[in-house]
């Protein structure tokens, strides 16, 4: 065995590591998650496998095998204690004793402990891992507010220990309290009984014995009672088109509230024609019906209807051109409240209460004399456009003081001053001069976390009653109604409410007692000796998925202005930098697609030449990749293979909770762990003679380990294709018969289809001369709902499916096409067709005649056998609706109902069903795959027997 050979390129415990991985989602306090947000963390236990994995040798047994995998097991747990990372740390560092051949009785406190970098420390979730583990640890990142991140997780709270959270709860308060004493009046308590009501109308006060539909308060407020209002709801209005209507138009897209079992709150939208404008009213109902009226009748795709006259209000160009001339205004919908002592939210209407929010005209006095008062400008910084991601500027928004109404802005300046004069007391007080660095710099992210629901472009999550940021999701889109926060209140968006997460986080920081090395530079240059670390493990950006850079510049425009004068060096510029960003953005090049994924690649490939020179000859390299297209991974793959490393080993970690996005879109639940090793040689490998006989064999070995351990659908693909890179990236360059050199995306594409087909081979339980029975568009079929259940994707996703599989799927005769389609298709997603929505229509699963094809009734040829994926589907469908038919349909199709049933038995089979025991149970299975088991049970009898006498007759 190789002594060099590492844990990782071993195995992992994929299956219950991933569990513990998707579960740490929910966790929050004490969670790094929630010192300040970063996008695409790892999660802390899949960092901790990584890590260890990558520096404690591959067992040499079967039995060191189970108990190192139990060990695992046990340590990347989120509940982890103390016990569990010491033998880990003594297992690190005793295999680092054997690999720098030292004598075997020194000391474990004499071995240096191994070097580990992450030169895309982002959030910091590995350097953490590597710091937990006992390793010396290098933090790397170009972004300032990364960096800050860093410090703030990397080193401070191990530098000053857990009196660092004492320290920030103390000033934190001091804040909060100088604040509150400043612009309290800006958020007043609301007294029930000083409301304004309309002429002609009564106010309506119910106890909760009496029914739930309220007007203006809720039903469990007496008069007399003081509310504490936590949010604003605002919805953007245009004055309507219409010359001869002038009426003010709010954009609101729905007026949801709440939507909670037996709690459905909502706000019916009047016009009021004398006023032309419209008025809020509040209404609960414990049924969604006992409404009255459809709260989810707005505008759409920012398209509205003049409520006064009917006339339709585009978005493109008349809303936008409105926004440049800055004539898109706003008005209260609601306020939303809590009481004293009691729980749930109260929502009153913005139409009644509208007098208790301040005067614009003297917020902005207020807002120029603090500007004087401390020579901060407001973020006049500019917001750029980004296709898909920031489109606000579009309207108007196009300077980062913009995105935020006049009280937050002057909330938020009212935050940077104290924070900024907390600093001098401490000094005054006579704070060490780096202590007092690090507590304002925990109070900067404070700020960070109250920006972070404090703009004009946030979201109010019905289901949840609260706040949610505007860009956590990676984007920062604009908004046509928003909620406003109270920095001031414990809610959601609250001072108080991001510091005692931020205090908890940094109290469990402080538990760990070695510090890392942070430093902000470019990952193309690094400050490290040549042949210096025993790992790098990285999480880098992913082609053109999350533009890193610009969303952090919302908040480094304030970092800059909190905190600027204490790291001069990392806040100089006017927005964060973006040139050496790894990054694939057409706007940088012109709009050129081409342009930027070469400058991406080149990017990567200096990175991870600067990798090979720091990186020990037997050191470990780890990239994390999550990315799905192929154009991504071969970009990866050119970049790695360029800077020669060899991929040895892929291993999929699920990081997305159950439930969640997971659930929502197919998207890849698994973060991929490629493991790769310094190449030394610089063969040239012969694609027949070399390369794809050993491609086979990882395949075919890999899908039936990986299907084992209960990892399926696109993680399994794309896992597969990882490890199946072991067999190009070995070799300095790879030829094929003709002399040509074979390119990585061209090789993903052979790699594709080879995993395609064992899948397949595994999935109809059968071999590949029986796969090459089933016809194409069944074969695509199957792997896709393998990949894909019943989610919508993204076109160019499921076109990569169908190239590996060889159809075509939106051109002349593709899947797309005519009213028997395989697969519907929406503008750029495309979405699987059941046999609910198929079976119906006669011709299915029919012999195609002339006149069908004339009118492209099916993707089908002329004279060609049906499809057995059309003969399925119209067989279910017959079979529940009119099982007297059945008969006369098999003697016109005439199926193989030996392939007819391996494709039954695939499409209702366990590869495509959640494992019984796991939190997705057997009673989720698909209203398909509850058909074809009824089919599947009466088999013999409807199908079999049926095709006998036909065939005899």
């Amino acid at each position: 065995m190789n002594p060099e050979r590492r844990l990782i390129e071993d195995f992992i415990p994929i299956r219950e590591i991933s569990v513990e991985a998707a579960r740490e989602k929910s966790i929050r306090k004490g969670h790094i998650s929630t010192l300040h947000l970063w996008w695409a963390r790892r999660p802390l236990v899949a960092a901790r496998a990584a890590v260890f994995a990558s520096l404690v040798a591959a067992p040499e047994s079967h039995q060191k095998r189970t108990a190192l995998k139990q060990f695992m097991i046990d340590l990347c747990k989120w509940e982890t204690g103390t016990p569990t990372l010491e033998k880990a740390r003594k297992q690190i560092l005793e295999a680092q004793k054997v690999r720098l051949n030292l004598p075997e009785n020194t000391p474990l406190d004499e071995v240096p402990p191994p070097k580990v970098l992450d030169m895309f420390a982002g959030g910091g979730a590995i350097p953490l891992e590597a710091l937990r583990l006992g390793c010396e640890t290098y933090a790397v990142d170009l972004n300032p507010v990364a960096h800050i991140i860093e410090l703030c997780t990397l080193v401070y709270p191990q530098k000053y220990g857990k009196n660092l959270a004492d320290e920030v709860e103390k000033w934190g308060n001091w804040v909060i309290e100088k604040v509150r004493e400043e612009i309290g009046d800006l958020y007043p308590a609301i007294r029930v009984g000083e409301i304004l009501i309309p002429e002609g109308e009564q106010l309506e006060l119910f106890t909760q014995s009496q029914p739930k539909q309220c007007r203006d308060v809720a039903c469990n407020v007496s008069t007399g009672q003081s509310l504490t209002p936590v949010a604003y709801l605002w919805t953007r209005t245009v004055k309507c088109p219409n010359p001869s209507c002038g009426a003010t138009v709010p954009l609101v897209r729905q007026t949801w509230l709440c939507k909670k079992s037996k709690k459905y709150v909502a706000l019916q939208v009047i016009p009021n024609y004398d006023t032309k404008k419209v008025e809020f009213k509040v209404f609960e109902s414990t049924t969604e019906k006992g409404l009255g009226f459809d709260p989810s009748s707005g505008s759409t795709r920012g398209n509205s209807i003049c409520r006064h006259c009917g006339t339709t209000v585009p978005s493109k160009p008349y809303i936008q051109e409105q926004g440049k001339a800055g004539k898109i205004g706003q008005q209260l919908m609601a306020i939303v409240c809590t009481t004293q002592g009691e729980q749930g939210k109260t929502y009153l209407s913005g139409t009644t209460y509208q007098h208790y929010i301040p005067d614009d005209f003297a917020i902005a006095k207020r807002l120029e004399k603090i500007v004087e008062e401390t020579g901060i400008s407001t973020p006049d910084e500019p917001v750029k456009v980004w296709s898909g991601v920031f489109n606000a500027p579009l309207y108007g928004l196009d300077k980062f003081e913009k995105l935020f109404t006049s009280r937050q802005l002057l909330s938020l300046m009212t935050f940077v001053k104290w924070v900024k004069l907390a600093h001098q007391e401490m000094l005054q007080q006579g704070y060490e001069e780096e202590l007092a660095k690090a507590i304002v710099t925990y109070l900067c992210l404070g700020i960070g976390k109250v920006l972070d629901r404090l703009s004009a472009l946030g979201v109010w999550y019905t289901g949840g009653e609260k706040l949610q940021s505007p860009v956590a999701s990676g984007r920062l889109p604009m908004c046509w109604d928003f909620p406003e926060a109270n920095p001031l209140e414990k809610g959601s968006g609250g001072w108080e409410k991001g510091q005692e997460y931020l205090i908890s986080t940094l109290r469990k920081l402080g538990e760990i007692s070695n510090l890392a090395s942070a430093k902000r530079q470019p990952c193309q240059k690094l400050d490290l000796p040549d042949f210096s670390l025993d790992a790098i493990i990285t999480d880098p950006p992913y082609f053109d998925a999350i533009p890193y850079a610009d969303l952090s510049d919302y908040f480094y425009v304030w970092f800059k202005r909190s905190i600027g004068y204490l790291y001069p060096e990392h806040f100089s510029g006017q927005l964060t930098p973006k040139k050496n960003e790894a990054t694939m953005e057409p706007s940088r090049h012109g709009g050129d697609k081409k342009k930027a994924a070469k400058a991406y690649e080149d990017i990567m490939h200096q990175a991870f030449c600067e990798a090979n020179r720091v990186l020990k000859d037997g050191g470990m390299m780890v990239v994390v990749y999550a990315h799905k297209t192929t154009a991504g991974w071969s970009t990866l793959i050119d970049s790695l293979r360029r800077a020669k490393f060899t991929i040895t080993e892929a291993w999929p970690l699920d990081t997305e909770q159950q439930g969640g996005l997971r659930s929502l879109r197919a998207s890849l639940a698994s973060s991929i762990f490629l493991v790769a090793r310094k190449r030394t040689n610089t063969e040239i490998g012969d694609y027949a003679m070399d390369v794809q006989p050993q491609l086979k064999s990882i395949i075919q070995d890999r899908v039936k380990s990986l299907m084992s351990e209960g990892v399926a659908g696109a993680d399994l693909i794309i896992a597969c294709v990882g490890a199946g890179l072991r067999a190009y990236t070995q070799y300095d360059k790879v030829e094929l018969p003709n002399g040509d050199e074979l390119d990585a995306n061209s090789f993903l594409d052979e790699v594709q289809k080879e995993v395609l087909e064992t899948v397949l081979t595994e999935v109809l339980l059968c071999d590949k001369k029986g796969v090459s029975f089933v016809d194409k568009p069944t074969q695509y079929y199957i792997l896709a709902r393998y990949e894909y259940g019943e989610a919508v994707v993204e076109f160019d996703e499921a076109n990569t499916l169908a190239r590996g599989v060889g159809v075509e799927l939106d051109s002349l005769g593709g899947l797309t096409e005519g009213k028997l389609s395989l697969v519907k298709k929406t503008k750029n997603q495309v979405q699987l067709q059941d046999y609910s929505q198929r079976g119906e229509f006669e011709d299915l699963g029919i012999q195609k005649t002339e006149k069908q094809q004339k009118f492209n009734e099916t993707p089908q040829t002329i004279g060609s056998p049906p499809t057995l994926i059309d003969i399925l589907h119209r067989l279910l469908w017959l079979a529940e609706h009119q099982p007297q038919n059945v008969n006369n349909f098999l003697a016109q199709s005439m199926p193989d109902a030996t392939q007819l049933k391996l494709v039954a038995q695939a499409l209702g089979g366990r590869a495509l069903t959640p494992e019984a025991g796991t939190t997705e149970t057997l009673s989720n299975r698909t209203k398909e795959q509850q058909a074809i088991d009824t089919l599947l049970a009466s088999w013999k009898r409807l199908v079999e027997d049926n095709l006998f006498t036909q065939r005899r007759s």
